[in-house]
């Protein structure tokens, strides 16, 4: 099993198309994303951990996990990492409006996508239990 955090990839590779200053941060080169990845998804085995999907193939992925935050803590968790402004409240606005989890049920079959509560550590240990337990079933069917 390999763990790909897109955002680190795009980092590490400078995989970015410029510089969105409305937003300050880099734009994400879609196309080199999934060219670096293609060999990488080819193979199996991998969890993709990124914020959007839509670019992603659909023949890529077996299922989709889109984690669910509160408002109230998102916003504190937004605004630790120094979003403001426009930026938090796209951000804000974007999770009322369940924006990712629409791109995904539209990306992708909608019986593999799931949501999953991202509040708190508990959260995030239930999540992770319940993703293993999902690859571990999926690799004695599928094996």
């Amino acid at each position: 099993m390999t763990y790909i955090n897109v955002g680190d990839m795009a980092k590490e590779g400078e995989l970015y198309d410029g510089f969105d200053e409305e937003y300050d941060c880099p734009i994400l080169d879609e196309d080199r994303v999934i060219d670096e990845l293609e060999d990488k998804m080819s193979e199996g085995g991998v969890i993709v951990d990124y914020h959007g999907c839509d670019f992603f193939p659909e023949r890529w992925f077996h299922i989709v996990f889109v984690l669910r935050t509160e408002n109230s803590f998102l916003y504190d968790r937004l605004e630790s990492r120094g979003y403001k402004g426009k930026k938090l409240q796209d951000n804000i606005q974007c999770e009322i409006f369940q924006t990712l989890y629409e791109e995904a049920v539209l990306s992708y079959r909608e019986e593999i996508v799931h949501q999953l509560p991202s509040n708190t550590p508990e959260d995030l240990e239930r999540n992770l239990d319940q993703i293993m337990q999902w690859i571990e079933q999926w690799m004695k069917d599928n094996n």
